[in-house]
C-alpha cells in the first residue's frame, strides 16, 4: 500500500513548482551592447576620442570600430592586448601624445591594422618587437619623435609595408641594407629627411631598384660631401626621381666635419663638383629599342654560381617577377636569370631591373634595361610634311600659269585671220560691243539686239538735244573715217547700242 499524502509532503513540491513557473514567466535580461565612451564620438565604425586630455585609453570600446582616433591627448603608455576587443580595427591614429616606448604585446591582436600614425610622440627608438605583430601594416608614420636608432629587423616581418615616415627625428645612422629586403616586396616610400645622418653607404643605395630610389628621401641631412654621393643623386635627378627632383634645393652636404655649419646646396651649386661630372652615365643601364610584337630576351652576366643563386626582375610597374613568371606568362623568368617578354607592347616600356639573390636577405643588382617599344614605320610614308607642302605649292603655281596663258581667246573677231583684200581688223580697246551670238545679217540700219550689252570704255564728252555724241580717240582725227562707228540713240531710251560692224562709205 502507498503511504498517505500529508500536508508536509505536498507543500515543498508546490513551492518548487511555483519557483519554476516564476523563472519561466520572467524574461531574462539580454546583454546590453557596449556604449560609446564618455567624451568620445561614435559612428557606425568610427570612434573619435581626440583632444580630450586622456591619460589612459577608455574602457569598453565598441567592437565594430574600424577607425580609432586617440590623437592630441596625454597618453603615456599602451598596455598589453588593449586592442583585443577591436577585431575589425584597420586604422589607428595616436599622434600628438606622450608615448615613450611600447610594451612587448602592445599591438598583439591587431593583425588587420593597415594604418598606424604615431607621429609627434616621445619615442626614443624603434625596437624589433614594436610592430612585428602588425603583419598587415601598409603605412607607418613615426615622424616628429625623438628616435635615435632603428633596429635592423624592426620591419623584417612587415611584408605589406608600403610607406614609412621617419623624418624630423634624431637619426644618425640607419640600416640601409634592410631597405633591400623591404623593396623586394612593396616598399615605395622611405622618408629619412630632416635627420642627423652624417654618412650613407652610397654603393648600397646606388644598387637599389628604381622603385626604391624614387621614394627614398634624404634631403636636409648633414651628409659628408663626396663625388659618389653627388653622382648618385645627380643620376636620380636625371632619371626624374621625385625624391630628388622635388627637393633639389634642400639636398645639402657638409664640406668639413670640423665646421658643423659648412653646409652647401650641392645640387644647386654644381660648379663645386665639376671634377665629378666625368662619369655621370650609369654603367649598369642599357638602352634597348624594340618593335611592337617582337619577342625580347633580357640577359645579365653574373659571376655567381647558378646552383646557389635565384633571380628576380622588377618591371617598370614595380611588379616582382620570379620563376617561372607572371600569371599570364607574358613575362617568363628562366632559371639562369634571363627574362623573356613574349611580345613587346607599348605599356611594357620602361626600366627592367635584374637582381640576383644568394641568400634570402642578400640581393645584388645585375643590370638594368631601359626598353622603349616603337611602332613600325609605314611603307607609304615617303614624303615628309615639308616636302609635301612644297610640292603642293609648285602644282598650284603651274595651274595658275596655265590659266593665265593657255586659256581660249574670248574675242572671236580677234581670233579670225584677216581677209587678203579687206583692211585688217583689230581687237583694241575701242571695241565696245560683246555679242553673245554672232550677227545673222549685216546692214547699216540694223537695230540692236536686245541680248547685246553695251560697254563704254572712254568717257562721254558732250551731249546736245538729247543726242549722244561719241568722243573720238586720237586714232580717228577725221569724223568721216570709214572706221567710225555709227551711233544711234533714241531720246526716249535710256540705253545706247553700238553697231556690230563698221559702216563703210
Amino acid at each position: 500500500m502507498s503511504s498517505p499524502v500529508t500536508a508536509d509532503s505536498v507543500w515543498p513540491r508546490v513551492a518548487k513548482l511555483f519557483l519554476l513557473l516564476l523563472q519561466l514567466c520572467i524574461p531574462r535580461a539580454s546583454p546590453q551592447p557596449r556604449r560609446c565612451p564618455d567624451a568620445c564620438i561614435c559612428t557606425s565604425d568610427l570612434l573619435s576620442c581626440t583632444r580630450q586630455m586622456l591619460h589612459r585609453v577608455p574602457q569598453a570600446l565598441p567592437p565594430t570600430t574600424s577607425t580609432l582616433d586617440l590623437s592630441h591627448n596625454a597618453l603615456t603608455q599602451l598596455h598589453d592586448h588593449w586592442l583585443a576587443a577591436l577585431p575589425h580595427l584597420e586604422a589607428l591614429h595616436i599622434s600628438h601624445n606622450q608615448i615613450r616606448d611600447l610594451s612587448l604585446r602592445a599591438f598583439h591582436n591587431a593583425s588587420f591594422l593597415r594604418y598606424l600614425d604615431m607621429s609627434s610622440n616621445h619615442l626614443q627608438a624603434v625596437e624589433r618587437h614594436y610592430f612585428e605583430a602588425l603583419v598587415s601594416l601598409e603605412e607607418l608614420l613615426l615622424y616628429d619623435n625623438h628616435i635615435k636608432r632603428v633596429d635592423e629587423n624592426a620591419f623584417a616581418k612587415l611584408s605589406d609595408l608600403r610607406k614609412v615616415y621617419l623624418s624630423w627625428n634624431n637619426l644618425t645612422t640607419f640600416p640601409f641594407h634592410a631597405v633591400q629586403r623591404l623593396g623586394i616586396h612593396k616598399l615605395r616610400t622611405l622618408d629619412l629627411s630632416s635627420n642627423s645622418l652624417s654618412s650613407i653607404p652610397v654603393e648600397v643605395l646606388a644598387a637599389l631598384p628604381e622603385n626604391i630610389g624614387n621614394g627614398l628621401y634624404l634631403h636636409n641631412n648633414p651628409i659628408r660631401c663626396s663625388c659618389p654621393l653627388y653622382l648618385m643623386l645627380q643620376r636620380w635627378n636625371q632619371r626624374g626621381f621625385s625624391s630628388v627632383k622635388d627637393f633639389s634645393e634642400e639636398h645639402i652636404c657638409k664640406v668639413s666635419d670640423n665646421v658643423p655649419r659648412s653646409l652647401i646646396k650641392f645640387l644647386k651649386h654644381r660648379h663645386m663638383f665639376e671634377n665629378c661630372s666625368a662619369s655621370t652615365k650609369d654603367p649598369h643601364l642599357l638602352h634597348l629599342e624594340v618593335v611592337v610584337g617582337q619577342p625580347i630576351l633580357l640577359t645579365c652576366n653574373t659571376s655567381l654560381p647558378h646552383a646557389a643563386t635565384t633571380y628576380m626582375w622588377i618591371t617598370p610597374h614595380h611588379e616582382p617577377i620570379k620563376h617561372p613568371g607572371n600569371s599570364n606568362r607574358s613575362l617568363e623568368l628562366y632559371r639562369n636569370g634571363s627574362l623573356r617578354i613574349a611580345a613587346a607592347k607599348p605599356w611594357l616600356s620602361g626600366v627592367y631591373v635584374g637582381l640576383a639573390m644568394n641568400s634570402p636577405y642578400n640581393f645584388s643588382r645585375m643590370c638594368e634595361f631601359n626598353m622603349t617599344v616603337l611602332y613600325p614605320k609605314a611603307a607609304a610614308e615617303t614624303f615628309s610634311t615639308g616636302l609635301t607642302t612644297l610640292l603642293g605649292c609648285i602644282v598650284s603655281l603651274v595651274l595658275v600659269i596655265i590659266y593665265l596663258y593657255l586659256t581660249p581667246c574670248r574675242c572671236l573677231a580677234c581670233c579670225k585671220k584677216p581677209a587678203p583684200l579687206s583692211p585688217p581688223q583689230e581687237c583694241s580697246a575701242q571695241s565696245s560691243i560683246l555679242s553673245t551670238t554672232p550677227p545673222a545679217t549685216d546692214g547699216p540700219n540694223r537695230k540692236a539686239s536686245a541680248t547685246k550689252h553695251v560697254v563704254f570704255l572712254e568717257p562721254i564728252r558732250e551731249t546736245q538735244n538729247g543726242k549722244i555724241r561719241l568722243a573720238l580717240g586720237e586714232d580717228f582725227p577725221d569724223p568721216k573715217h570709214p572706221k567710225v562707228l555709227q551711233l544711234k540713240s533714241d531720246s526716249e531710251s535710256i540705253s545706247s547700242v553700238f553697231s556690230d560692224t563698221p559702216i563703210v562709205s
